[in-house]
Order: C-alpha cells, then sequence, then structure tokens
C-alpha cells in the first residue's frame, strides 16, 4: 500500500474527518467524507456555492484532522481545484449517496486534490510517522 492509499483508506475508515480552512484571520473547521484517490492524487469534495469553496480560494492551505481505532492523522496541504469533469465524475462514482445534490458539470460540483500534502499518523502508544504525498 502506498502512502496515497494509506491516507485514503484511514480516512475512509474514519467516515467523518475535519478540513480546516481560513476565512481572514479566523479559522474555519467542519466536517467532510469524502476521499477519493483519482490520477495517482487524493481528492475531496464539496461545492462551489459553499463558504469552504470561497474560503479555499482564497487561500488554499487547508488542514485535515481524523481520529479512529486510537490514532489520528493530520494532513496538511493545498487544495487545487480541478473543474475537469472526468474528475467530477470519478468523484461521484465513488460516491454515489452524492448524486443527489451534485452532477459533473453542474457548475457547483468542486473536487479537490491536495498538493505538497505532508501528513502525520500520532497516537498515545507510538511515535509520530510522517508521510508525503
Amino acid at each position: 500500500m502506498t502512502d496515497l492509499e494509506r491516507v485514503c483508506s484511514f480516512l475512509k475508515e474514519a467516515g467523518t474527518y475535519y478540513l480546516a480552512t481560513v476565512e481572514g484571520d479566523q479559522p474555519r473547521v467542519r466536517p467532510f467524507g469524502t476521499a477519493h484517490i483519482f490520477e495517482g492524487r487524493l481528492y475531496i469534495q464539496t461545492g462551489l456555492v459553499k463558504d469552504v469553496a470561497k474560503q479555499m480560494a482564497a487561500n488554499p492551505k487547508i488542514e485535515i484532522c481524523a481520529f479512529t481505532k486510537g490514532t489520528w492523522v493530520r494532513i496538511a496541504a493545498e487544495a487545487v481545484l480541478d473543474e475537469r469533469i472526468e474528475a467530477q465524475e470519478s468523484m461521484l462514482e465513488d460516491y454515489e449517496s452524492l448524486r443527489r445534490m451534485y452532477t459533473p458539470g453542474d457548475g457547483n460540483t468542486a473536487v479537490y486534490w491536495l498538493k505538497n500534502a505532508v501528513a502525520t499518523f500520532s497516537s498515545f502508544t507510538a511515535a509520530p510517522e510522517t508521510v508525503t504525498f
């Protein structure tokens, strides 16, 4: 399993992770649930009409945190919007339940890949482990 696959699997196993952005000088954190590999990159998804998309457009630096089975991961990265229909379609194939709200090419579906990502796995019982992808 590659580092990228390990991180994606961890996020999927956790089910919910928390995505932090910045709005001006105020941190903003909200629950997310999408994690998908497309063309060798880790992707997340949201809607362009949401504040989170506007925040990532203004400042693409994000951090993700997820916890499961006594271990947590923190991922620092830059969110890069991928406007290609193929990327949107791939995400929605993996998350069929989102098709009630999103359709590839609808002008709202937004998928982002994580650039310069650094993921740190931590627990109370082992030394932290850092991977990049």
